[in-house]
C-alpha cells in the first residue's frame, strides 16, 4: 500500500509529485525491498528505487522512516543514484530494523536539483516482536561482540536497562542506558563491550518509581575475532589501577593506507584486550572515528557523492554499535543544502573550471570531527573549502594565482539539513571589536599541500594555471559546543589557535569573539615560568565539566618544536624554542577568565614523546587527565601513546599513572563503558 504522509516539507513535495500532471519529468517507478513485510526484530531490509527523469540530472534519492505512531525523519539524504538511459536507479538503503516492533512507514523521495522536480512514495512496513511472555530474546548481529537484545513490554511511565556480565564474573556488570518504556511494543537494547568467544549472562532492569525489579537471566555468548581483520596489538607500559571506573579505551585508529596496516576502530579494556571494533576496513572503505555516542558513533568515510570520481571522506555517518548506519549525508546534498543558505564557496568542486579563475570556491570533503551536543539534536561538522586568490597571496613566488584551503563549520538539523554555517572566507567577522583574521595571515608554518599527498585533505583546485602547492591556511581539527554561552569552539591547528565563534544556537553572526594561543587575545599567566607557556599545532581542545571546568587541549608542540616558518618533518628536536629534553607533546588543562581575557595553567604535563599530530586531551571523573600522544616517530614503527597523568598539587604536573601503546590514532577516549561517551 502506497501512502503519503504529512511530515513538514516532505508532505509539500509528496503532495507536489502526485498532483503533478502528466508531463512531469521525475517519476518513481518502483521502490522495493529484499524482505517482504512482515519481518521480526533482528531483520535487516535493503531498499533500491527505480525512477525516470527525462532531464540531464543527477536524479537523487532521499529514504526517510517513520516508527509506529511516530514522524518522519530522514536516514539517509539525498545522493546520486547511477543512470541508464533516462532511468535512474539509487544507491542501496540498508534498514536495520533494531528498534521497536509495529507498523513502520518508509519513504523515498526522488529529486533533480537541476530541474526542482520531485516525485515520492511511501510503503508501511510491519515489523514483528519474536518475545513472547515475559522471556526476553537475544540475538545475534552481524558483528560478533554485539548483541540485540529484545525486552518484553514493561509499563508506561516506566524505565528498563540491561545489565550483562561475563559467567565467570571476572569483571564488574556493565548496565546500557536507561530507555522509556512502552506498554505495547518490545525494547530492543544492542549489547556491546563484551570480550570475544565468551558466555555473559544478560537481563532486563525495570525501574517503577525508584524501585528497580531484575528479569530473567538469558545467557548468550559472543564470537571470535575474525581471522581477516588486521586487530592491533597494545602494549601496557604503566598498567592503570583496577580500581579506575573508566575501565575502556575507544581508539580511533588512523587508517589511511600512508600510515601503514587499515585497523578498524577498536574498543579496549585497560590491558589492551579488544571488547569492540567496526565493521572491516579497506583501502576502498576508509573510515575516520569523529566521536562516540551513547548509542553507537559519527564517522567520515569514503563513499559515492553527487560527483563520481571522487569518493574521499564524502560521507559523514551515524553508526550503531552493531555498524548499522542510522543516519547518512553527504557532500553532495551538503553543497545543495549551503548554496541554498547562501554560501558563495560551496559549489561542487567539479564544477570549477580548468584552471580555476580568481575567486573560484568549492566545498570538498568531510574532515577531522563531527559533534552532537548541540541542543535539538543538532549536529555540527567539519568540511573543507578552496578558493582561488591573487597571485602573491601568503607570499607565494610563482606569479600564478594562489589556492588556499580553509574550513567550515556546518550545523544540521536532526534530519541532517543544513540550518547554519560558518565559512571561514565569507568573510571572517570581527566580534567585539576585534579585527577579522585576514587570508593574508598564513599558516605559522607554511604548511602547503599538494594534490595526492596522504597527510593533507584532498586537494581539488590545483593544476595548470595555478600555483604548485595549495596553502593549508587553517587546519581546522576540533569542534566544541559550548552550552553555557551557546557558542562553538574552533581549533585551527596551522594558526595555533582555538577560536570562539557566535554561533548562539543558530542565531549568532558568525564572528570570532576570541582566539586563544600565542599572539591571540588572551593574556597567559605564566605562573609556573615555562619559557614557551602556549600550546601550538593542538588537538581537541575543549571546557570539561558541561562548559563550566578547564579548557582541555593536547599540546602538539610543532611551533615550539621548530622555529616559525619551518616545518619540524616529523622529528623533534630540531627547534630554537626547546631544550632538548622539552621538545616533547605536553597535556594541558587552563582556566579560562573569558571577561580579563586571561588563562591559567593547572596542568602542563611533558608526555615524554613528541606527536607531530592528532591526539586528545579530557579531564576524568577521579581528577586525573587522559591525554593521547597520537603519531609519535619510531626508528621502527610509528606508535600512540595513551597517558593518564595525576596532577601534583602545587605544580603544573605530575606522575604518569597509565601509558598504553599502540599504533597511531587520530582521536581516543577513556570512558566508563561504552554507553557513557566524553561531554568534550
Amino acid at each position: 500500500m502506497l501512502k503519503i504522509r504529512n511530515n513538514g516539507w516532505r508532505f509539500a513535495l509528496a503532495v507536489a509529485a502526485f498532483c503533478a500532471p502528466a508531463r512531469a519529468t521525475v517519476q518513481i517507478v518502483s521502490l522495493t525491498p529484499t524482505l517482504a513485510s512482515p519481518q521480526p526484530i533482528g531483520a535487516t531490509v535493503t531498499w533500491t528505487a527505480v525512477a525516470t527523469d527525462t532531464n540531464q540530472g543527477p536524479l537523487t534519492f532521499q529514504f526517510n522512516v517513520a516508527p509506529p505512531n511516530g514522524t518522519m525523519a530522514t536516514v539517509k539524504q539525498f545522493n546520486a543514484g547511477t543512470a541508464s538511459g533516462s532511468e535512474w536507479q539509487s544507491l542501496a538503503f540498508v534498514w536495520a530494523l533494531t528498534g521497536i516492533n509495529g507498523t513502520y512507514e518508509v519513504q523515498m523521495v526522488a529529486k533533480d536539483f537541476t530541474s526542482g522536480e520531485t516525485d515520492s512514495q511511501t510503503v508501511s512496513f510491519t515489523v514483528t516482536s519474536p518475545v513472547t511472555g515475559n522471556n526476553p530474546v537475544v540475538r545475534s548481529t552481524q558483528n560478533p561482540l554485539v548483541a540485540l537484545f529484545i525486552a518484553h513490554a514493561c509499563p508506561a511511565g516506566s524505565t528498563m536497562r540491561v545489565s550483562f556480565q561475563p559467567k565467570s564474573a571476572s569483571v564488574p556488570a556493565t548496565t546500557t542506558k536507561w530507555a522509556d518504556c512502552q506498554p505495547s511494543a518490545s525494547l530492543t537494547f544492542e549489547i556491546a563491550g563484551m570480550y570475544p568467544s565468551t558466555a555473559y549472562n544478560l537481563n532486563a532492569q525495570v525501574d517503577t518509581a525508584g524501585k528497580i525489579v531484575n528479569g530473567p537471566i538469558v545467557s548468550f555468548t559472543t564470537g571470535p575475532l575474525p581471522a581477516g581483520v588486521p586487530f592491533p596489538v597494545f602494549d601496557v607500559i604503566i598498567p592503570d589501577s583496577p580500581s579506575d571506573p573508566n575501565r575502556l579505551l575507544m581508539h580511533g585508529l588512523f587508517d589511511q593506507p600512508t600510515f601503514g596496516t587499515i585497523y578498524p576502530i577498536v574498543a579496549t579494556d585497560l590491558s589492551g584486550n579488544i571488547i569492540w571494533y567496526n565493521y572491516p576496513n579497506d583501502a576502498a572503505h576508509t573510515i575516520m572515528l569523529a566521536r562516540p555516542l551513547a548509542n553507537g558513533f559519527l564517522a567520515v568515510e569514503n563513499g559515492p557523492a553527487w560527483n563520481p570520481a571522487v569518493q574521499e571522506y564524502q560521507v559523514l555517518r551515524q553508526f550503531d554499535w552493531a555498524g548499522n548506519i542510522l543516519r547518512e549525508t553527504n557532500t553532495g546534498i551538503l553543497q545543495q543544502q549551503l548554496l541554498a543558505l547562501g554560501d558563495p564557496d560551496a559549489a561542487p568542486c567539479n564544477t570549477i573550471p580548468s584552471p580555476p579563475p580568481v575567486g573560484a570556491a568549492c566545498l570538498g570533503i568531510f574532515h577531522h570531527d563531527a559533534i552532537q551536543t548541540l541542543p535539538n539534536g543538532y549536529t555540527a561538522a567539519l568540511v573543507d573549502v578552496e578558493r582561488i586568490f591573487p597571485p602573491g597571496t601568503q607570499g607565494d613566488t610563482s606569479g600564478l594565482p594562489v589556492d588556499i584551503i580553509g574550513d567550515t563549520i556546518v550545523v544540521m538539523d536532526e534530519n541532517w539539513n543544513a540550518v547554519w554555517y560558518w565559512d571561514a572566507f565569507d568573510p571572517l567577522g570581527g566580534g567585539n571589536g576585534y579585527p577579522p583574521m585576514p587570508v593574508s595571515r598564513p599558516a605559522v608554518l607554511n604548511e602547503e599541500c599538494v594534490a595526492g599527498q596522504g597527510i593533507c585533505l584532498a586537494v581539488f583546485l590545483l593544476g595548470p594555471g595555478v600555483a604548485p602547492d595549495a596553502r593549508d591556511w587553517l587546519h581546522g581539527n576540533c569542534l566544541y559546543y559550548w552550552p553555557n554561552d551557546s557558542d562553538i569552539i574552533f581549533s585551527s591547528r596551522h594558526q595555533d589557535w582555538v577560536m570562539k565563534i557566535d554561533y548562539q544556537n543558530g542565531a549568532g553572526t558568525g564572528d570570532i569573539l576570541w582566539r586563544m594561543g600565542p599572539s591571540g587575545d588572551f593574556d597567559f599567566l605564566n605562573i609556573y615560568n615555562d619559557p614557551w607557556p602556549w600550546f601550538s599545532h593542538q588537538h581537541d581542545a575543549g571546557i570539561e565539566d558541561g562548559g563550566l571546568g578547564v579548557f582541555t587541549v593536547l599540546d602538539n608542540g610543532n611551533t615550539r618544536v621548530s622555529p616559525p616558518g619551518q616545518s619540524t618533518g616529523g622529528v623533534p628536536g630540531l627547534g630554537k624554542n626547546c631544550e632538548p629534553n622539552d621538545c616533547n607533546s605536553r597535556g594541558m588543562a587552563l582556566t579560562v577568565n573569558e571577561t580579563a581575557l586571561q588563562v591559567t595553567p593547572v596542568v602542563s604535563a611533558n608526555l615524554g614523546v613528541f606527536s607531530d599530530a592528532m591526539g586528545s586531551a579530557q579531564l576524568l571523573a577521579d581528577g586525573n587527565y587522559f591525554f593521547l600522544a597520537a603519531f609519535v616517530v619510531g626508528a621502527d614503527a610509528d606508535y600512540a601513546y595513551d597517558i593518564q597523568i595525576q596532577p601534583t598539587p602545587g605544580t603544573d604536573s605530575g606522575p604518569q599513572v597509565m601509558n598504553i601503546s599502540g599504533p597511531p590514532s587520530y582521536r581516543d577516549f577513556q570512558m566508563p563503558n561504552l554507553y557513557t561517551p566524553p561531554t568534550t
